[in-house]
């Protein structure tokens, strides 16, 4: 009798090992992923951090000002977002629901993402109406605004849908 409560543990320990490894493949899935979307979070951060320190930011209409205050505060709000689920692993350790800690953090990539996102389509606008005017700018963000659209949403949407990734 005991024989078989003890392979029953050993094959509940066994499920529970696979699982873990299985959700540790995911994190670190996850994590890689961020190590991705950061260095663009960041560069932009820093490009967006010196422009007012040049001499012809100053002479930039308001609008344009206002343009830069919502690609700046966005792209902020992408690198916060982006490195949140790291230091709260750090905070957090061990984590004792390890499940629920990727489905939020997930949820933090997806609006840090997203708020990238934005940033890149209005410093897009930012940069090529101040060089081309702006009706190119408005042109250029509207594609860019498509292009990542497609690669980071829509794409991913449709072949989840159809062919089971």
């Amino acid at each position: 009798m005991s024989g078989s409560i003890f392979e029953e543990d050993q094959v509940k320990g066994k499920q529970r090992r696979d699982e873990e490894e299985e959700d540790d493949g995911d994190f670190s899935d996850m994590l890689s992923e961020m190590r991705i979307l950061l260095p663009g979070a960041q560069m932009l951060s820093a490009f967006l951090i010196i422009l007012p320190f040049n001499a012809g930011f100053a002479q930039i209409d308001h609008t344009e000002k206002l343009l830069f205050l919502a690609t700046f505060f966005l792209a902020l709000t992408s690198l916060v977002l982006l490195s949140a689920p790291a230091i709260q692993h750090r905070v957090m350790r061990p984590l004792k629901d390890r499940a629920r800690f990727k489905r939020v953090a997930t949820k933090q990539i997806v609006a840090g993402s997203f708020a990238l996102a934005i940033a890149l389509v209005l410093g897009t606008d930012l940069v090529i109406s101040e060089v081309f005017g702006a009706t190119v700018g408005m042109i250029m963000a509207g594609i860019m605004a498509a292009l990542i659209a497609i690669a980071w949403w829509l794409m991913p949407m449709y072949l989840k849908r159809h062919s089971g990734v």
